[in-house]
């Protein structure tokens, strides 16, 4: 039986060696070298920046940043900055303490600075376009906004992407600089309160005083229209067909469902209308021909 002492000999023995497996010089970076333990610490210590930032930016947004009454917009924006402050300071004090000299970064810097200027235009373009909308707010969380074809409220805003869900339920992700360099429609910027037009045309034989009154009765009826601003009826055109008008009405809870608002509406002038006896026109044209041709005689 081996004695004690041999047992430890040994048991020293294995750790040196696997001491050496981990100081054994990889490669070199610049006048670093890079041993097995470095990619360990490397590894570890981005996994528990990762956790730290994430848990102080929950605590931040969810718990200080509510105490102070902070609006949800402001609050994931400065959410967002501080985890990647964190992030960056940590990066560089991780770096440093692993005994990596930061000059011989230069040229892996250099190379990610032609990477971003010729590859990563685009995400650069997005990151950029992200940090602006996060500080001058153009446009926020829980916005109704329209941009391109798209159609939707703000549910979530990041540094690459902004998050747009449909009427259908639909999430939609955006690119940040789309919202820079192309026109935006922001249906709730400055309040909830948005005006719908709603054109309606009746046939010349009817009273404009009195489809004023119908438009007027309709909207006041209904509890969506606000009482102020007060709904209003313009008489715009006499058309080819019809006397046009137009039903202003204003509105802070269908500001999602314009859609929804204007077919109740419709549903309830149609049937105001034929209470009323008010006729709605179809378009109508009346074709007179002429012929100054006259009639060839017949040949026998």
């Amino acid at each position: 039986m081996q004695s004690l002492k041999d047992i430890w000999g040994n048991i020293i023995e294995f750790l040196t060696s696997v001491g050496e497996i981990f100081t054994t010089n990889l490669f070199s970076l610049g006048k670093s070298d890079i041993t097995l333990g470095t990619i360990l610490y490397f590894l570890v210590s981005f996994l528990v920046l990762t956790f730290v930032a994430k848990r102080f930016r929950n605590l931040l947004v969810n718990k200080i940043l509510v105490k102070a009454n902070v609006e949800k917009g402001a609050r994931n924006s400065i959410g967002l900055i501080t985890r990647v402050m964190i992030m960056f300071v940590g990066s560089i004090f991780i770096v440093q303490s692993a005994g990596i000299d930061m000059s011989s970064l230069s040229l892996l810097a250099g190379a990610l600075g032609v990477g971003i200027g010729f590859g990563l235009q685009n995400i650069t373009d997005n990151f950029i376009s992200g940090i602006i909308i996060l500080f001058e707010k153009p446009i926020k969380v829980g916005d109704r906004i329209v941009v391109g074809d798209t159609e939707g409220d703000v549910i979530n805003i990041s540094v690459r992407a902004t998050t747009i869900l449909t009427n259908e339920n639909v999430s939609i992700i955006v690119p940040n600089s789309e919202f820079i360099s192309s026109r935006v429609i922001n249906w709730s910027h400055n309040d909830r309160n948005i005006r719908f037009d709603i054109p309606v045309g009746v046939s010349y034989s009817e009273d404009p005083v009195a489809v004023r009154e119908v438009l007027l009765k309709v909207a006041s009826e209904n509890e969506h229209v606000l009482k102020h601003p007060a709904p209003h009826v313009f008489f715009d055109e006499f058309g080819d067909s019809s006397l046009n008008f137009t039903l202003a009405i204003w509105t802070s809870t269908h500001t999602d469902k314009p859609r929804r608002l204007k077919t109740e509406l419709y549903f309830e002038i149609f049937q105001k209308f034929k209470e009323k006896g008010i006729e709605i026109p179809f378009p109508q044209r009346d074709i007179y021909i002429k012929s100054n041709v006259e009639p060839t005689p017949l040949q026998k």
